[in-house]
């Protein structure tokens, strides 16, 4: 009885992967930005040039900065685009765009969105039960952030993602070494995913080079040491990085200057909704004043608002340099790392309370990070994901930051043909969410006063996830109509960004308390029970 139930689970995953296969390729013809061309240009250096060259190359301004591997995949990918239209391959094409060229680089996001079904499939096969496994499937292979950002805005997140959740998915089966190799194949393609280096860097030491776990969370068996583990799981990493940087060695520094250019300012041109984007309106509100009370001053207010990308300086308070986001940025990751160290006793659910720190870390950068792009909350959602099947408390958080953080994401999909796209894209997504994952816990239904509240929320968070509503009204269809887009083209953006950053900055808040709180004796308590 039960396989059969387990099979009936694993086709229905399988027909909702077909189906949201199905969507992806519908929103082919969609518009796309100018990540489109980033991409056909890296197509064309990995094709038209010798490894040697990949990161010198500057014909485009859109010039390759991401790790090897990734570059690597971008000359697999050109092999079979010569196929579909050679002119793409042209360095000096720049902005081409022929109906073969967006069919290839469409399709070619659409299929490589199986590693994501794969490693989705992954950490929902150690999940409790078939409910559970199915839900999550179609949480993360159907994540509308994912549809929004690399199906119509063009990106190739679902690659990546999908290493990722290989890689977790390794270690909630305990593959350790396996877990570690996804993991630096990953840093390898796309060096944003160091968000959560650290996170993995203490799991898979206290849980991979201690053979013994204390059980009062706070003492370690040092005897119990494994020095042949330690040299395993580094010859494991650091393997992958010399096969990825071995054929560039010559030009290591050119590379990492591609990968880390600093002089991009500390917010993006749509200020992402994390600490910095309430950091800028308040020095923006503290110039309002400072005029207000007859002082004189010849402050720009408008600058970090202009849509271009730069350094700026504030005007009232401090100017943030890179060390202080990197420095304020590790200071608030330390807690929940010491936090997942003492955990690392609980050996039945230690890797649950590892996705917990991979969401914190990726949560405190974006939060503090330097240049934080607003498509980087998805680093956040993803993970979190999988820990709304499993502890009430995680699913309230999840059930907030999904809804506001997807919202966050519209501004990249700016075309008004699409606004009714995005709507119904959210709606659905967030409709799922708030209908299906309250169901796996023993939920009371609200008291008739309490009816109006959305489940498992309170009258705030609720009220808090009403407004987005009349704040999407107000951006797409209020602004353009009092023609105040002419005067104040970018107020949209920044209520989006504050409104939203306010919501992140709460999840934030909430996760690492919730995190900071447990303890090995009460993880039964803080985890989930089955809801018959």
């Amino acid at each position: 009885m039960g396989a059969s139930v387990s099979g009936a689970k694993a086709r229905l995953c399988v027909g909702a992967a077909a189906l949201l296969l199905a969507l992806r390729l519908l929103l082919a013809p969609a518009y796309h930005s100018t990540d489109f061309e980033v991409h056909r240009n890296w197509l064309a250096i990995t094709y038209s040039l010798p490894a040697a060259d990949w990161y010198y190359e500057n014909t485009s301004q859109w010039t390759l900065d991401y790790p090897p591997f990734f570059a690597w995949f971008e000359f697999a990918l050109s092999q079979i685009a010569r196929l579909f239209d050679p002119q793409m391959l042209v360095l000096t094409n720049l902005n081409y765009a022929s109906a073969n060229t967006v069919l290839f680089q469409r399709l070619s996001v659409v299929f490589t969105d199986l590693i994501l079904a794969l490693g989705a499939k992954r950490c929902c096969d150690s999940l409790l039960d078939s409910k559970s496994k199915f839900l999550v499937f179609l949480l993360v292979f159907g994540n509308i952030g994912l549809l929004m950002v690399d199906h119509i805005h063009f990106q190739y997140n679902g690659i990546l993602f999908g290493i990722m959740l290989l890689s977790v998915g390794e270690a909630m089966k305990n593959n350790h070494l396996l877990s570690a190799f996804w993991f630096a194949v990953l840093l390898n393609m796309k060096h944003i995913y160091l968000y959560i280096a650290p996170a993995y860097v203490v799991y898979l030491f206290r849980s991979y080079c201690f053979t013994v776990s204390s059980r009062d969370s706070v003492n370690v068996a040092w005897y119990s040491f494994s020095l042949k583990n330690l040299v395993k799981l580094g010859f494991t990493v650091i393997s992958v990085f010399v096969v990825s940087f071995g054929p560039f060695y010559k030009h290591i520094p050119q590379v990492l200057s591609r990968l880390f250019p600093f002089k991009r300012g500390l917010t993006h041109a749509y200020w992402a909704p994390n600490f910095w984007a309430l950091y800028n309106v308040a020095d923006k509100v503290a110039v309002f004043l400072y005029s207000k009370f007859g002082y004189k001053t010849s402050f720009i207010t408008g600058s970090m608002t202009s849509g271009l990308v730069q350094e700026y300086s504030h005007s009232i308070l401090p100017s943030v340099t890179p060390f202080v986001t990197f420095l304020l940025t590790f200071l608030t990751m330390i807690p929940a790392l010491i936090k997942l160290w003492k955990l690392g006793a609980d050996k039945k659910r230690r890797h649950f309370h590892f996705i917990r720190c991979i969401t914190i870390c990726a949560a405190c950068s974006f939060m503090f990070g330097w240049h934080v792009h607003e498509k980087a909350i998805l680093i956040v959602i993803i993970p979190l994901s999988l820990l709304a099947a499993l502890d009430p408390y995680d699913c309230r958080v999840f059930l907030i930051l999904s809804t506001v953080g997807h919202y966050s994401l519209f501004p990249l999909l700016y075309s008004s043909n699409l606004f009714p796209v995005k709507v119904t894209m959210l709606s659905l997504h967030t409709a799922i969410a708030f209908y299906q994952l309250p169901s796996l816990y023993a939920c009371k239904k609200p008291a008739a006063g309490k009816s109006k509240r959305l489940p498992m929320l309170n009258f705030l968070e609720t009220l808090y996830i009403v407004g987005l509503v009349p704040l999407c009204a107000y951006d797409n269809i209020v602004h353009n109509s009092l023609n105040l887009h002419k005067t104040y083209p970018f107020l949209p953006l920044l209520m989006t960004s504050v409104y939203c950053a306010v919501g992140v900055l709460y999840c934030w808040s909430r996760l690492y308390g919730n995190f900071m709180s447990m303890t090995v004796s009460d993880a039964d308590v803080k985890m989930p029970k089955k809801v018959k």
